[in-house]
């Protein structure tokens, strides 16, 4: 009996060790997830794009193939790389946070000047859309999923920046936790984004009451409204989330001047704050100067990227984000 007892002892033993790993798990996946959400509001406002010009029954098809895309990106490549950076060379973190940060900055002030100037990219789109549309589908998913991989490995990187779990499998199953968290909430939420005119216009024609039908038809003016909005948020997000890694990898990297000043600077902003309101004020002051930041460096890395980065590696920018 003393035996049995002493064994069972074991197994609850074992049984809140797993439950334990289990939090770990849950809580590292949480953090790591919170960390990426600018990237991940920049990545559901870029994926729409993708669908435009086409019909509307190849719409969740294409969705479909990029969301696989995107998951092997990050299950099978970009999971396995972290793991082996995360063990054998965790210095390397913050100098590919600084890159892809760098990214982000580059995507984002390209974005500004697109809007300066409208017309840049007219030609390439009446190119698109004289193309062959099978053809043309399939360039769109290749070009999406290489874009993703792109915005995956920044997901990546920094929700491994944000586990800090010793355990190597842990850090594996939390971060595997947070690809496909965040790759079925970006295409679920472009998925239901894609087909919003579809379902408004549905409710607008067989709307059994006036109130439907008028909803239904708030849905399809509104839409182009929330596309537009949901896109000026996804560069905002990217230029604040590029300049924040930039400055921070900085600081993991020894050069702590640039986040100290920032500090100094919300400091001096939010000095005449109510102690409830100062937290709120301290982060809305840094984030704007991350942004700033961001937009700065942006513009400097755009002229480089496009004339010499570009050309150099046989790249060809086609269209706007």
């Amino acid at each position: 009996m003393s035996g049995l007892l002493a064994l069972l002892d074991d197994v609850a033993g074992i049984a809140k060790i797993a439950a334990a790993s289990v939090d770990d798990i849950s809580a590292s996946a949480a953090k790591a997830g919170s960390k990426a959400a600018g990237v991940v509001i920049d990545d559901a406002a870029v994926t729409p794009k993708y669908v435009d010009g086409f019909e509307a029954k190849r719409e969740l098809p294409i969705i479909w193939r990029i969301a696989r895309g995107s998951v092997f990106n990050k299950i099978v490549i970009l999971l396995p790389l972290a793991m082996l950076l995360s063990s054998f060379a965790p210095w390397m973190i913050p100098p590919l946070l600084i890159a892809g940060g760098s990214f982000l900055c580059f995507e984002g002030a390209e974005k500004v000047l697109h809007v300066l100037r409208p017309g840049a990219h007219g030609e390439a789109k009446k190119t698109a859309e004289g193309a062959n549309a099978a053809h043309l589908e399939e360039q769109k998913v290749k070009g999406a999923i290489k874009t993703d991989f792109i915005l995956s490995a920044e997901i990546m990187t920094i929700a491994l920046s944000a586990i800090d779990a010793p355990e190597l499998w842990v850090r594996a199953a939390a971060l595997g936790i947070v690809a496909l968290a965040i790759t079925a909430g970006i295409y679920g939420t472009v998925a239901l984004i894609v087909k919003m005119d579809d379902i408004g216009l549905w409710m607008a024609r067989v709307g059994r009451f006036g109130v439907t039908r008028s909803i239904g038809r708030g849905i399809v003016k509104g839409m182009p409204w929330v596309m537009k909005i949901l896109g000026t948020v996804g560069t905002v997000a990217m230029l604040w989330v590029g300049g924040s890694i930039i400055v921070h990898s900085l600081a993991q990297m020894g050069w702590h001047l640039p986040e100290e000043t920032i500090h100094h600077w919300a400091e001096a902003a939010t000095h005449g704050l109510s102690e409830e309101l100062r937290p709120a004020g301290l982060w809305t002051v840094t984030a704007v100067i991350d942004g700033v930041l961001g937009v700065l460096w942006g513009m400097i890395l755009v002229p480089i990227v496009t004339k010499i980065f570009f050309p150099l590696f046989g790249i060809q920018r086609k269209e706007a984000h």
